[in-house]
């Protein structure tokens, strides 16, 4: 499969100045940039996919140059509904030094150059860029997008210059990188290729040169019909655990590897060839006979399976994979029993806490329930049970390392 026939039979195909996807199996410069923001201290699924786009073009021999914008996060991609709130500048450095090993981890090649916007901005004057880069930016394709018409128009919240800006700022990192290494083709997702194409008609006008951008579309949740992102609330993150914040506090901004596996074992029965496709490298056979078999005994979810685990190794590797995978088999086996190895396992994969004063209590530090007294009431109820074991007596305390269990799929461990 060339790498045009990949990208379309993959879903990796949205906007694109690219008349025919097969020009891009015989590109003679096969270079490509993408980046992206510190908005967080982890990127989500939602990044993911259009991450698994650029791994494609890896995988086919393109040279990859991944860039994080510490420059652009100072000021902030604009949303269709308000003004980004500015982040301080410690955090965003922070931000960077995460999200940049989940980059290069999941685009891996063995010839990648990781770049930082800010390298270049910082010294840049003022007067120079509006001189050399703003005299050559129309400003009327930006003010035919209409985002920014609902921001400024009637009824609209305003946009400061800050943000307006943003698009020039991004569009000339695609100019530096022209100039620089020679990259004149950008990947990106669907919401970015406004702000790709600003890069484009800079290298023309200043070059005389022509450049071109690919996007792959916005993934949208099954479930609830949103884009998988941190905006919509429906976060899956791809730390798996808290990065420790320079306040000293843990950051929320993780899923577990049980629950990211957990997320992708949940999917709808339809969902799974657009998600395999997207989120997993298996190649066109192996999907195909996944759901030819799957089909046989859905009930199985043999197809969720493999999506999970597929999603869970390029994430987190092949190891946390086939141990995530076998500890959700002995978890969800209503016959099992567990050992003090297998709790011991289990501790390096769940949510786990120091043993406490009581099964309310260990709920709580784990992170099954909210409060003692809501801990109570679902103990009461028989939502609880302590190694496969239902637990009702609201006062119960666990005295040994123990796996926890709440509802159908909530898992933790207190040692």
């Amino acid at each position: 499969m060339t790498l045009s026939e990949e990208l379309i039979w993959r879903g990796f195909a949205a906007e694109t100045t690219i008349s025919d996807p097969k020009a891009l199996d015989e590109r003679k410069n096969k270079q490509f940039y993408f980046g992206a923001d510190p908005s967080a201290d982890s990127l989500t699924i939602g990044n993911l996919a259009a991450m698994m786009m650029c791994a494609c073009f890896v995988r086919h021999g393109y040279k990859p140059y991944l860039l994080v914008g510490g420059a652009t996060g100072q000021i902030g991609d604009p949303k269709d509904t308000g003004e980004r709130e500015l982040k301080p500048i410690e955090e965003i450095e922070f931000n960077k030094a995460c999200i940049k090993k989940q980059i290069a981890k999941v685009i891996s090649s063995d010839d990648v150059t990781l770049l930082d916007n800010y390298d270049w901005f910082k010294n840049i004057k003022l007067l120079d860029f509006l001189r050399t880069i703003g005299k050559n930016f129309s400003m009327t394709q930006l003010l035919d997008r209409k985002f920014i018409q609902d921001r400024i128009g009637e009824g609209g919240s305003g946009i400061s210059y800050a943000e307006f800006s943003y698009t020039l700022i991004q569009g000339y990192d695609f100019y530096h990188l022209y100039k620089t290494y020679g990259v004149d083709l950008q990947l990106c997702g669907a919401d970015q290729y406004g702000n790709a194409s600003s890069g484009i008609s800079l290298i023309r006008k200043l070059e005389g040169a022509e450049a071109d951008v690919w996007s792959t579309p916005l993934v949208i949740d099954p479930a609830s019909g949103r884009k998988f992102g941190k905006s919509e609330g429906n976060a899956v993150w791809l730390a798996s655990e808290p990065a420790i914040l320079p306040s000293g506090e843990p950051s929320k901004n993780y899923t577990t590897v049980f629950d990211f596996y957990q997320f992708w074992l949940d999917q709808p029965d339809d969902s799974l060839e657009y998600l395999m496709k997207i989120y997993t490298i298996y190649d066109r056979k192996i999907i195909e006979e996944t759901l030819k078999d799957h089909a046989k005994a859905p009930e199985e979810r043999l197809g969720q399976k493999v999506l999970a685990r597929g999603a869970t190794e390029v994430v987190h590797g092949k190891a946390a994979a086939d141990a995530v995978a076998a500890l959700s088999e002995k978890l969800f086996d209503k016959s099992a029993t567990y050992s003090d190895k297998d709790i011991e396992n289990a501790a390096k994969i769940l949510r786990s806490s120091p043993l406490g004063a009581s099964l309310a209590e260990d709920l709580v530090c784990t992170g099954l329930a909210e409060s003692k007294s809501q801990a109570r009431t679902l103990i009461k109820s028989g939502a609880v049970s302590v190694n496969g074991i239902k637990v009702t007596e609201e006062r119960a305390v666990v005295n040994a390392p123990a796996i926890l269990k709440r509802g159908k799929n909530k898992f933790a461990v207190v040692c």
